[in-house]
């Protein structure tokens, strides 16, 4: 039987040329390996002086960003252990939209410090449980550290807001936050509705045009679009619109059709036809009062001859985003099918008019106070990479105030909550009998990760900065945080510099369960991959 039967065991039950790695050794060592290395990658980019990372994408598309989530998406991380980091960072970023890097940069240390107690000896259940217990009293102690009277914020008020998201604009682009904080405060006031809890990111739109320097950015009422007007009219005020979301051109049918012509008179008389259909569908438009028409797709010549006869302004928005965005702006109906719009699918614009911004042509669409559902930051620079850290630092404020709409309340900032989570946590470790004490210390030991690596980040002697924390916060000065300029413990809070509770709290939280999710993990079995084709060999190709 045992000449060449079956195989035995596990070989047996899954299918050829699959992979098993198990025990501590292969499984459990390996994984924490992989998720230290992409926190490695991410750690140094945390805080006011992280450094930018250069990723090359697969379609050659070159990133120039200390943006954590920026970073781990277009690294497209295989291991599935570093995985499961990645969809914790994911997950913070669709919840808050800032605070990924904490996420990955915590969970890697925790990882860290999880390796040297199993290497000690203790089982990862009880580093698990540990882990677990440390972070339910971790986000116990956060809720005591809220800066008092945090929690009142009219958010329509504009220096209030800014303050509170200067914070998170501060970390993408240190030195801007003055001149980015209150445009972006400005932007999500004139958008925000009368449930300040509704409020929607999308409405806050981004426009880069090279040229200029960063202080040249403005917030336009509207929507701005990066394209001129399609014929000879230039501008309209109070008017109405007529939107469609296809093309308006002379029909072509989705089948092919033939078309028998027996004299010159009958295909004078065909094409007649189709011009007569277009001048009876532009001058309905114009009928139905409007003095705009937007298209999806291409303006046939024919059709821009008849408005520009009708005296209509026509405006072409290729980008279906963008087109949806226009119809929100000015309350049009999209329509599928050519013909005269009803009163109730036209939409209403203040004022639609061409300018030029930095040498580029750009319709500006804006809006009254009141209707105008769209605001839009025009951000101006030198180079592109600039432009796109200027957008993800515009990006990070506005979800910052979406979470300010829901929860207002603020922590210290500069890593004053790591410490003084870890300085109690280390009081609780003291008192545990059981061997989850070694674990609850050394999550107390990984939360100083944040402001050991906002110092080392901005130079500064990381050992020491850290020891001057832990004496501050051990003398009682809860709300002491790393001053990045001094290196000295300052309450930040004070400068006006603080971090939204709600960011912390879903990191921690994040971050913990990532990490038991990992530890928990003791075997990994991976199938064979599914292969298509085999690439064609390199070489001659036969004489056939």
């Amino acid at each position: 039987m045992a000449g060449g039967g079956m195989p035995y065991g596990l070989a047996a039950m899954l299918k050829e040329g699959h992979k098993h790695l198990s025990g501590l050794d292969e499984a459990v060592y390996k994984n924490i390996e992989a998720c230290k290395q992409l926190s490695q990658i991410t750690k140094s980019s945390m805080g006011p002086n992280g450094m930018n990372k250069m990723v090359i994408n697969h379609l050659e598309k070159l990133f120039v960003t200390s943006d954590a989530s920026t970073i781990i998406n277009e690294l497209e991380v295989e291991h599935p252990a570093a995985k499961l980091l990645v969809l914790a960072a994911k997950a913070q970023e669709q919840e808050i939209g800032d605070g990924t890097n904490f996420v990955v940069s915590f969970a890697g240390e925790l990882l860290g410090a999880a390796e040297a107690l199993l290497r000690d000896g203790l089982h990862t259940s009880e580093v698990a449980d540990g882990y677990g217990k440390a972070a339910a009293k971790a986000l116990e102690i956060m809720e005591t550290q809220i800066v008092p009277g945090s929690d009142q914020l009219d958010v329509r008020d504009r220096v209030a807001v800014a303050a509170r998201i200067k914070g998170s604009v501060c970390s993408k682009m240190y030195g801007f936050e003055d001149l980015l904080s209150p445009l972006i405060a400005q932007a999500c006031i004139e958008v925000v509705p009368s449930n300040p809890a509704n409020f929607n990111v999308d409405n806050v739109r981004v426009v880069k045009i090279p040229g200029g320097g960063a202080a040249d950015a403005r917030v336009v009422r509207g929507l701005v679009i990066k394209r001129g007007a399609e014929g000879a009219v230039q501008s309209a005020a109070d008017a109405k619109v007529a939107v469609f979301a296809q093309g308006i051109d002379t029909s072509s049918t989705e089948t092919k059709g033939t078309v028998l012509i027996h004299s010159g008179a009958e295909l004078e008389s065909y094409s007649r036809s189709e011009e007569d259909r277009l001048e009876t569908l532009i001058s309905g438009i114009a009928a139905s009062g409007a003095k705009v028409v937007v298209a999806g797709s291409a303006i046939g010549e024919m059709a821009m001859h008849f408005i520009e006869q009708a005296g209509l302004m026509a405006v072409r928005i290729p980008s279906k985003f963008d087109l949806r965005r226009f119809c929100r702006a000015t309350g049009a109906t999209a329509l599928v099918k050519l013909g005269a719009p009803s009163a109730d699918e036209l939409g209403f614009a203040k004022s639609l008019k061409v300018t030029e911004i930095g040498g580029a042509h750009v319709i500006v669409l804006e809006q009254e106070a009141a209707s105008g559902s769209v605001a839009t930051v025009v951000l101006r620079s030198s180079t592109e990479q600039l432009l796109d850290d200027l957008e993800r630092a515009v990006d990070d404020g506005v979800n910052t105030y979406k979470a300010l709409c829901r929860d207002a309340r603020t922590v210290p900032a500069g890593g004053a909550v790591e410490m003084e989570v870890a300085h109690q946590l280390r009081e609780l470790a003291r008192q545990e009998s059981g061997l989850e004490q070694y674990a609850i210390a050394k999550f107390a030991s990984a939360l100083e990760v944040v402001p050991r690596t906002i110092a080392e980040n901005s130079g500064l002697d990381a050992t020491a900065a850290v020891a001057a924390l832990a004496a501050a916060h051990a003398s009682g000065q809860p709300a002491a945080g790393l001053d990045v300029e001094s290196g000295a413990p300052a309450d930040l809070a004070q400068a006006g510099i603080v971090d939204l509770f709600a960011t912390k709290w879903w990191a921690l939280k994040l971050a913990a369960e990532a990490v038991c999710t990992v530890l928990r993990v003791d075997q990994i079995i991976m199938a064979k991959q599914a292969g298509g084709p085999k690439p064609r060999a390199d070489g001659a190709m036969d004489e056939d």
